[in-house]
């Protein structure tokens, strides 16, 4: 559960993830210990016919489960547990009863999440709504369209491209049945419907083969994929891994391998800070070193030449903590007390031709 790369592997870029898990798998097997693995995947790959293969190959797995559920009660031997993430959102954890399958359910309500998918649920709204008001006004502007069958093409076009949220409205054509013609659009917003929709915003399930009727284990294991996600999109970042402009294959496996090193660096920081209770994001670590600044000083002496000095500003006190507990000096380097310039390489002004002789 420390996020450590065992393998890693680059696959063609024209295959979907969900056929890279066979290969995945075996290759688990041979690299990792004996010991019953967990595998722990995202919705995108977790295919009831990938989950099969993990069982089938003897391991556990623990996924986002790829469809809401419905038809669930909470189990009400268990207890709600209340948890705050590293960025102090709060996320309630309820186990839950279901007669789908023998696999173990979590409830899991983020607050963030439900910020989230309200606001692009309100944005979506006033976008679909932004279209029928543009097919309403081709109703009253000549030579727009106006003829009912393309007028339900367009409200399809619509609802195709809003999927989310048409089915909150509920929108009526007015037609003049001798000619064809749609002569107005009217639409309403159905609240009820929305409501209800509301309740299930930051809602997901987590679903796993594990036994173990302990939510918090089943959490802690699950953001162990959350955080190596984390900490690649912040390196993807920083190191320019998205997109690759490389011309060669050689060139981009290089490139991919330098994020996995990156990785291996950024993943021993964060666990040796965390024995020591420290469980900062590698955004937040980054953000504290970044406090630190050098400044570069350059100057003509009585020689005229150039003197550059560089200083590094003194380290506040929360990096102080993080550098004595990484071992790491406060300062990258110190001010050097005299400068030797080096001697520039002068030009043969001797056009003769020079011979060699042995000794």
């Amino acid at each position: 559960m420390e996020g450590f790369i065992k393998y890693s592997a680059i696959h063609e870029g024209n295959m979907s993830d969900s056929k890279t898990l066979p290969e995945m798998i075996d290759k688990l097997r041979t690299h990792t210990c004996t010991q019953t693995a967990v595998v722990v995947l995202d919705a995108g790959i977790a295919t009831e016919e990938n989950l099969k293969l993990i069982t089938a190959k003897g391991y556990h797995y623990l996924c986002v489960s790829r469809t809401k559920l419905k038809d669930y009660t909470i189990d009400p031997n268990r207890l709600t547990v209340m948890m705050e993430t590293r960025s102090k959102q709060n996320v309630r954890i309820k186990a839950i009863q279901t007669d789908k399958d023998t696999d173990y359910y979590l409830e899991i309500k983020s607050d963030a999440k439900t910020v989230k998918e309200q606001s692009m649920a309100t944005q979506f709204e006033e976008r679909f709504e932004a279209y029928l008001a543009r097919v309403q006004q081709a109703l009253l502007v000549k030579g727009g369209v106006k003829k009912a069958d393309k007028v339900w093409e367009r409200i399809g076009r619509a609802k195709e491209k809003y999927p989310s949220v048409h089915h909150y409205y509920d929108i009526k054509v007015s037609v003049d049945d001798t000619k064809g013609i749609a002569t107005d659009l009217s639409w309403e917003k159905q609240e009820t419907r929305r409501q209800a929709r509301e309740t299930q915003y930051g809602m997901y399930f987590l679903r796993t083969s594990l036994k173990i009727a302990d939510e918090v284990i089943i959490w802690n294991i699950y953001n162990t994929i959350r955080e190596i996600e984390q900490t690649f999109r912040t390196l993807k970042t920083e190191l320019d891994l998205r997109p690759v402009y490389h011309k060669t294959d050689k060139a981009t496996m290089a490139h991919l391998h330098l994020g996995i090193l990156a990785y291996w660096l950024v993943n021993t920081i964060r666990c040796q800070l965390k024995s020591h209770g420290i469980n900062h994001s590698w955004t937040e670590i980054v953000r504290i070193g970044n406090t630190q600044k050098i400044i570069t000083t350059s100057g003509q002496n009585t020689f005229d030449k150039t003197v550059t000095v560089r200083k590094c500003t003194q380290p506040n006190e929360k990096l102080s903590q993080l550098l004595g507990l990484l071992k790491i000096p406060p300062k990258p380097f110190t001010k050097r007390k005299s400068v030797v310039h080096k001697l520039l390489p002068q030009k043969n002004k001797n056009n003769k031709n020079q011979s060699f002789s042995s000794g």
